[in-house]
């Protein structure tokens, strides 16, 4: 799947403005990562709905959503893989093992 943040070598994380963002959770069937995709989608057009609206309670819930479908797509919570390695999900890159990685890329990333 083509990307225009990079992805770090390992496939765990891409980087948005120097910042570590964790991927979705590759072993999940295409059919099931769409479906969890169209969910995060309603939630957050929900979020913006309750937002212009004025409505704190419906905004919550719909950031509640979107919490919850994040967490299933392995973007948030415990990590998806399995060799214990830690998480650096939102974390500045070059305070992370990827700084090296990320300080070799060309300059437009």
């Amino acid at each position: 799947m083509p990307t225009r943040h990079p992805v770090t070598p390992d496939g765990r994380y891409f980087v948005v403005a120097g910042r570590l963002w964790r991927m979705s959770n590759p072993d999940l069937d295409p059919a099931t990562r769409q479906a969890l995709v169209d969910r995060l989608m309603r939630a957050r057009r929900q979020v913006g709905v309750a937002k212009k609206a004025g409505d704190p309670v419906l905004e919550r819930q719909a950031r509640d959503e979107v919490d919850a479908a994040k967490h299933a797509l392995g973007e948030r919570g415990p990590v998806w893989w399995t060799d214990g390695a830690p998480d650096y999900n939102r974390r500045m890159v070059a305070n992370t093992p990827y700084a090296d990685w990320y300080a070799a890329l060309p300059a437009d990333n």
